[in-house]
C-alpha cells in the first residue's frame, strides 16, 4: 500500500474477514455496535475477534448516539483502542466521552453540500480524528455503511488540526481519484468490501488495498 496511506475496513463480523484485512495490512479494524446495521456484532463476538489483532492495529468501535450504559458494556469486555461517534453526538458529549473513557473519539459528519462541510470545523476543535462520510438519504435507518459517496471537490485542498478520513462510496476503481482529489491520506471501507450485505469478502478486501498499493 501507499506508504503514508492508511486503510480502515469497518463492519468485520468473522475470523475469515478480520484475517483478509489484516492481511491486507489495514491499520484499523471497525466493530459496528449499532443493531440496525447488517454489521452489528455482540460484545461477546467482538472480544473474540479483538483478540485476534496484533499491536499497532487499531480497534475501533462504532456507536450511534451511545449512552455511557453502552459505552460501559463495550469498553469493559472489548479491548478498543478508539471510539468512532456515527450519530448527532454534540462536542459536549464528544469531551464527556473523552473524558470518561480516556479513549480517543473519531466522530463521523455526513456530508452533502457546502453547509455541512462548515460542520466539520467545529467537530474538529473537540474531536481526535475526523470520518469524512456521504451524507444518508432522507429515509435511511443507518447514519453510514451505505456504500454511497459525496462530491469529494467539496473538500478539496481543506486541512483540519486533526487526522481525518474519507469514507463513502470508495472501490478499487475511483480511490485514485478520490485521493487525487481531496488529499486524503485516511481511508474507511464496508459496504465496498462485500460480497452480500455485511459479508466482507477476503478477495475485494485484497482488491482494494491493491489499488491503494498502487497509487
Amino acid at each position: 500500500m501507499s506508504s503514508d496511506i492508511r486503510v480502515k475496513i469497518c463492519g468485520l463480523r468473522d475470523a475469515t474477514a478480520m484475517q483478509a484485512a489484516l492481511d491486507a495490512g489495514a491499520a484499523y479494524v471497525g466493530f459496528v455496535f449499532f443493531p440496525k446495521s447488517p454489521r452489528s456484532i455482540s460484545v461477546s463476538d467482538a472480544t473474540v475477534l479483538a483478540a485476534k489483532v496484533p499491536v499497532g492495529v487499531a480497534k475501533v468501535a462504532l456507536v450511534v448516539d451511545p449512552d455511557d450504559t453502552q459505552l460501559d458494556e463495550i469498553t469493559n469486555h472489548v479491548p478498543i483502542d478508539m471510539i468512532q461517534l456515527h450519530g448527532s453526538e454534540t462536542p459536549e458529549r464528544i469531551a464527556a466521552i473523552q473524558a470518561r473513557y480516556g479513549l480517543p473519539v473519531m466522530k463521523a459528519i455526513g456530508v452533502a453540500d457546502a453547509t455541512d462541510v462548515a460542520q466539520i470545523d467545529t467537530y474538529a476543535r473537540v474531536a481526535d480524528q475526523i470520518l469524512i462520510d456521504a451524507k444518508p438519504p432522507k429515509d435511511a435507518d443507518r447514519p453510514g455503511g451505505n456504500g454511497a459517496r459525496f462530491d469529494w471537490n467539496l473538500i478539496a485542498g481543506r486541512r483540519w488540526p486533526v487526522p481525518w478520513m474519507l469514507a463513502g462510496g470508495l472501490t478499487p476503481e475511483n480511490v485514485a481519484e478520490a485521493v487525487r482529489v481531496t488529499g486524503a491520506r485516511q481511508l474507511d471501507l464496508s459496504s465496498a468490501v462485500e460480497s452480500a450485505l455485511g459479508k466482507k469478502d477476503p478477495a475485494l478486501i485484497k482488491a482494494f488495498t491493491d489499488a491503494v498499493r498502487a497509487i
